[in-house]
């Protein structure tokens, strides 16, 4: 699976997309009220990827243990300090509506904190390289 983001500014105009292999989206990110860049930052969106993964594997992982999920909320907090510091005390918490017991939902968040593919690239730590 090959994965893409791309957005570009100019003029008060931000256009942002995404691409999984051939199935491309485009984004709706409100631009800075000066036209330079994103309102929303970095931080905010790898937070907001974080929450997405951990919500979309729940609903992949549930179907896999054949639990029907009707509702999943996932909140994910972190700091980032000054210009150019990494960000820290990332935290995620999970809360999952489903007509199982509570037993089954623990196991499934338990295991899909461990398989979740956002959460384990950044826990191993990787590369970011500029190119051009």
């Amino acid at each position: 699976m090959h994965l893409s983001a791309h957005i570009s500014s100019s003029a008060e105009q931000l256009h942002a997309a995404v691409q999984t292999n051939d199935a491309a989206k485009t984004l709706l990110l409100p631009a800075k009220p000066n036209g330079q860049g994103a309102a929303i930052n970095g931080g905010e969106l790898l937070l907001l990827a974080l929450a997405t993964c951990f919500c979309n594997d729940l609903y992949r992982e549930a179907a896999k243990r054949g639990l029907a999920l009707t509702a999943v909320r996932v909140e994910c907090t972190g700091e980032f300090g000054a210009a150019g510091e990494a960000g820290r005390h990332f935290q995620y918490r999970a809360h999952v509506e489903a007509g199982a017991p509570a037993a089954d939902i623990e196991a499934l968040l338990r295991h899909t904190d461990q398989v979740a593919e956002v959460h384990n690239t950044l826990r191993q730590g990787l590369a970011v390289t500029l190119t051009w």
